[in-house]
């Protein structure tokens, strides 16, 4: 074994965050060991300088980042993405598809599929498979998706592609008897999630019974929460079984909202960017599923002013969130790391410091920016 040994570091767990105590893993296995007091004289070191050291994070839902985008269907592209997210500390990542033709889609799940097994080892974060946001869409809450390309919800297709999706994104009322949805949860174990749907709120509890299990960047190209019709917001709160995305840009949702959300859905809350090829970009205009998009400060927007996707990185997911509420420091790391591992099933060797699991790690600053970026115990990212 080839231990190394975390110093002086603020170990964020799953439920507290512990001081003078030593991380330890394995580089030849990739493994977390466990947590220790003892450091041996001869030991290999990392020095956390009185940093965070916490799980890596886990983006399951990014359309593109550094003018790269999944729909583009060029491994390169996708593998550019990888290396780019690495530095905002994400280990694991589902590259997102949207509205665009069939064989487009198909493309993309092409390309992403022949990465999967070597991202396990590339010095950039891992594939876990696609998050398919349509074409399976309400018109009506398309936001920036392409109408043209709006298919019925179609679970053949989905199933045939089971390998590579992890999850998708549909909207229910589109779904006929929710023939789709009830066949995915018998028959698969893609993530079922509700968004860019006009649902009404029984409608979507009856959803969240039938399969649906997770809200697409909850508030956002969805039925809002009014007190006669609380919508698709108002189930997705009210349902213990699903979790919600939230975009924690300070733009998207208003940030009084988080605390709320925290207190409704606990660990059911995950950040996600919803990033586009703008993220990590200046200004200036871009593209997003054929459609021209502008990016100014924040703001990724179509010609018309439809919010179009983000350029948030999720390390400033987390800091946003610290910022703008009370919530201890170890339950929004979870936000993006054990919480978004649990929605998609990978949680058994991700989203946490626990021994057995992956070393996947990264050490952050008070302001989460990332000073290093550890992958099944290899560095890929240092500041």
């Amino acid at each position: 074994m080839a231990l190394t040994y975390i110093i002086n570091g603020k170990i964020v767990l799953s439920d507290s965050v512990v001081c003078d105590k030593v991380l330890v893993f394995d580089q030849d296995s990739g493994k977390i060991c466990g947590i220790t007091d003892e450091l041996p004289t001869d030991a290999h070191t990392i020095d956390a300088k009185g940093n965070y050291v916490a799980p890596g994070l886990i983006d399951i839902h990014i359309h593109g980042y550094l003018g790269e985008d999944t729909c583009d269907a060029k491994p390169e592209g996708i593998r550019k993405m990888a290396y780019g997210v690495a530095q905002n500390g994400v280990t694991a990542f589902l590259p997102t598809t949207m509205t665009v033709s069939k064989g487009e889609i198909v493309a993309a799940l092409d390309a992403v599929r022949s990465l999967k097994e070597q991202s396990q080892g590339w010095d950039g974060a891992e594939i876990l498979g696609v998050h398919a946001e349509g074409p399976f869409i309400n018109p009506s809450k398309k936001g920036a998706q392409a109408e043209e390309n709006i298919l019925k919800p179609d679970a053949d297709f989905i199933m045939e592609h089971s390998d590579i999706i992890t999850s998708v994104t549909l909207a229910p009322e589109m779904d006929e008897g929710h023939a789709c949805i009830k066949k995915l949860a018998a028959e698969s174990n893609v993530l079922i999630s509700m968004g860019h749907t006009d649902a009404k709120f029984e409608e979507a509890m009856q959803a969240a019974r039938d399969g649906v299990n997770h809200a697409t960047h909850l508030f956002n190209a969805m039925s809002a929460l009014a007190h006669r019709n609380p919508g698709v917001v108002g189930a997705a709160l009210a349902s213990d079984n699903v979790s919600v995305e939230v975009i924690a840009d300070t733009f998207h949702i208003n940030p009084g909202l988080y605390s709320i959300i925290a207190k409704v859905k606990g660990d059911k809350m995950v950040l996600i960017t919803d990033c586009t090829r703008a993220g990590g970009m200046p200004d200036g205009e871009y593209d997003l599923g054929g459609q021209p998009i502008f990016l100014k400060g924040i703001e990724c927007r179509l010609a018309d002013g439809t919010i179009a996707g983000s350029v948030l990185k999720l390390n400033h997911a987390v800091r946003n969130v610290l910022c703008h509420t009370d919530l201890p420091v170890y339950e929004v790391f979870k936000m993006a790391s054990l919480n978004p591992a649990r929605a998609i099933h990978c949680d058994e060797r991700l989203g946490s410091l626990e021994k057995g699991k992956d070393a996947d790690i990264i050490i952050a600053d008070e302001s989460i920016n990332i000073i290093r970026t550890i992958k099944k115990g290899r560095t890929i990212y240092e500041a």
